[in-house]
């Protein structure tokens, strides 16, 4: 029995090393793809990309493309890690920033998905429901009070860019001293531009955009299964510690949790059968789910730092810009009474209309993350 124990550590700790390694790998992937993505929209628009994304211009056309982009993808750091390559590849930042809060939306549709499991029992599935929610409708305060906003001031444009600016080097706008990401990412991304340069017209430019998103789902996608097996059991015992103490404390283990496990679906939805089961209540788990939102958004922070060239400080920039909004509205919403209080009161109000009818629950899903979204994107086209 003791030399099994002892033959068996060894090899655990093999297994950490590899998937650590591939961890690396992984994130090597994702700052390769998010330069591709870039290099590729500038390559097939190159001085045209104004006219390319005027599509997006209306702000609030921009906020539903980011609303049903990551509610079908299903991951804000996708949709987010994408948005930095569109910008590296000429989006303004400006026409960035709706999708940005838009993706932050998308992102809570794999709660309500969660609380399904509890839909045998009335009482259950109301706590459940009421907790899968209130991400949605903190998120959706959120929106309604920082996009206005943003469209009368440019203030999270303009914090972002007070924020970016001593990043920026020589007296013009690129990151020169800090490029310590492209010097390992260019020359994959070139070599892989040269050989596709032999297609003809636009082809090779979108054969590197798609080969750029796709490497984008699949190294988001296996850095967070790898997290999850290195960290899980860490990320248990301090969620397990955080719940229940002070707002502050769920804040920052959220944030904590959702940095290691590189999905702020995951950490949100671990939430959903704990409530369900009644072992928390939905006012304990609402902090930590703001802690998610902050978390979430080092893959956009990371992706940023690849970038190069002369739209490499707009990159890093709109990667701040999701930073400080959720910041920002924590802070405020968190921080006043009256509104830290609507989000959980409109989740439990829906919560129980939810628990007498689960059409309840398809209507729901279908107004906010398909309908609306695309009605709204139709009449602003």
């Amino acid at each position: 029995m003791t030399s099994q124990a002892s033959t068996a550590a060894p090899i655990n700790r093999s297994n950490n090393w590899v998937r650590w390694a591939n961890l690396a790998l992984m994130l090597y992937t994702l700052l390769v793809a998010v330069s591709m993505v870039g290099s590729g929209f500038k390559w097939a628009v190159g001085k045209e990309a104004n006219t390319l994304f005027l599509f997006a211009s209306h702000p609030v056309a921009s906020l539903m493309i980011g609303i049903i982009a990551t509610a079908l993808i299903q991951s804000s750091s996708t949709v987010t890690s994408i948005i930095v390559g569109l910008v590296a590849g000429g989006l303004p930042v400006e026409t960035a920033i709706p999708m940005i809060m838009g993706a932050n939306i998308g992102t809570t549709v794999t709660n309500t998905v969660v609380s399904m499991g509890h839909a045998r029992c009335k009482d259950e599935f109301r706590r459940a429901f009421t907790c899968a929610t209130i991400h949605d409708f903190f998120n959706l305060l959120a929106v309604s009070i920082f996009l206005p906003l943003e469209i009368m001031s440019g203030f999270l444009e303009k914090i972002s860019g007070w924020l970016v600016a001593p990043l920026i080097f020589e007296g013009n706008l690129s990151m020169k001293g800090l490029d310590f990401m492209g010097t390992l990412t260019t020359p994959l991304v070139n070599s892989t531009k040269d050989m596709l340069s032999t297609l003809t017209g636009n082809w090779g430019a979108i054969a590197l955009i798609v080969i750029g998103i796709t490497l984008i789902f699949v190294s988001i996608t296996m850095m967070g299964t790898l997290m999850r097996s290195l960290m899980v059991g860490r990320a248990k015992e301090l969620l397990h510690s955080a719940i229940g103490h002070s707002p502050i404390h769920g804040i920052l283990s959220g944030t904590i949790v959702t940095i290691l496990v590189q999905s702020s679906s995951t950490t949100t939805s671990l939430m959903v059968p704990l409530v369900g089961t009644k072992v928390l209540k939905v006012r304990d788990v609402y902090p930590f789910t703001l802690g998610a939102n902050i978390g979430t958004c080092v893959t956009a922070l990371l992706a940023a730092t690849a970038v190069t060239g002369l739209n490499a400080v707009f990159a890093m920039q709109i990667a701040l810009v999701h930073l400080a909004f959720n910041v920002l509205a924590t802070l405020l919403i968190f921080g006043i009474p009256f509104l830290r209080e609507i989000p959980l009161k409109c989740a439990e109000v829906l919560g129980e209309i939810a628990a007498k009818t689960k059409l309840a629950v398809i209507a729901y899903l279908g107004l906010v993350f398909i309908a609306i979204p695309a009605g709204i994107l139709l009449m602003t086209k």
